[in-house]
């Protein structure tokens, strides 16, 4: 089966003997609880991509960007509950006890009588996005914890005990230091020995402490005033920015069917699903909202790198850093699943570790080139989420609904809602990707003429 971060953390017991249909699942007595597939699904979905929401508001203005978090997080819950009823469906059709990702998309295909031939090519393609997305979250990792240190480092002979907000924006640098670039090859090594931990349950205590110390640092913001500089509405042209960032933050729905699977008691996955989603949605709306109308236009890619100089903000970013450090581990998790094993395989058993370890330090050193290569956090962010997110959370699930119950019939009204729910992701896709690659290049040839006029006048 396609693997997933959650399956280190809570893996699964064995299975029934048999086959077994309807909510008769993988977890049975031995499954997670309530609560713990509520927290799992809560660690799923809040990431870098919520720090990124602020700018992502002020992409949109402050009228049309929480109104477009709202829709998007209902779409985002309804393909999320889609894929959970496509898998149950197909599931007892093919006499499986459960059906990952890609499996359900391979099923749906062989449902359809012309497709059948190509079936296999909808599981591979599930993986290529699932590839691709969390290679993308870790090249965000790199790009993250690397300005977030650096700025700690460059503030530390002004930083204070008094943390008066005074909406400068931004953290003042005083002691500028090396390029980021650097922190992120400083980070390199730490990176790849973390990844060599191939059983994730041994940095289980690690995670739960990370997600405390995230958690946590989301209750730091102050009082609100509105800056002068806030827009109500912004062009156009910056909305797909605005898409990407937010699609990204929504980046739970490869945890679904994992977490489904699990639960001692699958019939009530549902209201997880809406409790936990329910959380995470009013939670990007309101640190998107609330960030913006602090820190208006200088917003940064992270909200963390508009904190000012005092040791307690300080320690946030730190902190957070040190979440997201750890959390890299899991989402390196899924990508190596998937390519590792087929390679190692082709090789000796006395080389087997050898080969694993050597493909995962390639992974890793590949994933830092292209944050090395895109060091701009807000656009790396934008350009994941409308390249793979947009697929895996609004594309593939409407047109999986129409695949399984082809048979069975599909009601007009239904085709017709799964068909704009898709085309909402494929324009989102286009323009995003359209707009953060413009975007990129702009500020890299920006970077490239400034640097050129300082050699100039030097």
């Amino acid at each position: 089966q396609n693997p997933s971060e959650m399956d280190a953390l809570c893996p699964s017991p064995p299975g029934p003997s048999r086959p077994q249909r309807n909510y008769e699942r993988i977890g049975g007595r031995t499954g997670t609880s309530f609560f713990q597939t509520l927290i799992h699904l809560l660690k799923g979905n809040i990431g870098t991509g919520l720090l990124g929401l602020p700018l992502a508001v002020k992409n949109a203005g402050l009228v049309v960007g929480p109104i477009s978090l709202l829709v998007m997080g209902i779409i985002a819950v309804h393909c999320m509950k889609l894929l959970v009823k496509c898998s149950h469906h197909l599931s007892a059709k093919v006499n499986r006890q459960s059906l990952t990702y890609g499996e359900a998309v391979q099923y749906g295909m062989e449902n359809v009588p012309w497709l059948r031939r190509h079936s296999q090519w909808g599981k591979r393609t599930v993986n290529l996005f699932l590839i691709i997305t969390q290679l993308g979250f870790c090249c965000v990792y790199f790009v993250f914890l690397s300005d977030n240190v650096k700025q700690v480092v460059e503030a530390a002979n002004a930083t204070t005990f008094s943390c008066q907000m005074n909406y400068t924006n931004q953290t003042e640098i005083l002691v500028p230091s090396f390029d980021s670039r650097l922190y992120m090859l400083c980070f390199l090594p730490f990176l790849i020995l973390l990844v060599f931990v191939r059983n994730l349950r041994y940095l289980a205590p690690l995670s739960l402490v990370a997600n405390v110390v995230m958690t946590a640092s989301l209750i730091t913001f102050v009082d609100v005033i509105i800056p002068d500089d806030v827009f109500f509405l912004t062009l156009l042209f910056y909305y797909p920015l605005f898409f990407g960032t937010a699609i990204f933050a929504f980046e739970g729905i490869g945890v679904v069917l994992p977490l489904e699977n699990k639960m001692q008691r699958p019939q009530t996955f549902t209201l997880v699903l809406y409790l936990g989603m329910g959380i995470v949605t009013f939670l990007y709306i309101s640190l998107g909202t609330i960030g913006y109308m602090c820190f208006g236009e200088r917003i940064g890619g992270s909200i963390t790198l508009n904190l000012p100089n005092c040791w307690m903000y300080q320690s946030v970013k730190l902190l957070y850093s040190f979440g997201i450090f750890i959390t890299f581990a899991l989402q390196f998790y899924v990508p190596a699943e998937i390519l590792i094993p087929p390679a190692v395989a082709r090789v000796s058993e006395r080389w087997e570790t050898a080969v694993d370890l050597l493909l995962r330090t390639i992974l890793v050193i590949f994933t830092c080139a292209l944050a090395v290569m895109i060091p701009e956090l807000d656009l790396v962010i934008s350009l994941v989420g409308s390249v793979s997110s947009s697929f895996l959370a609004l594309i593939f699930p409407p047109v999986l609904e129409i695949l399984a119950f082809h048979t069975e019939g599909v009601s007009p009204m239904v085709t017709i809602k799964n068909i704009v729910i898709s085309l909402v992701g494929l324009i989102g896709f286009l323009t995003g990707t359209y707009i953060a690659i413009v975007e990129i290049v702009a500020r890299n040839a920006l970077k490239h003429k400034e640097a050129l006029s300082s050699f100039v006048v030097q």
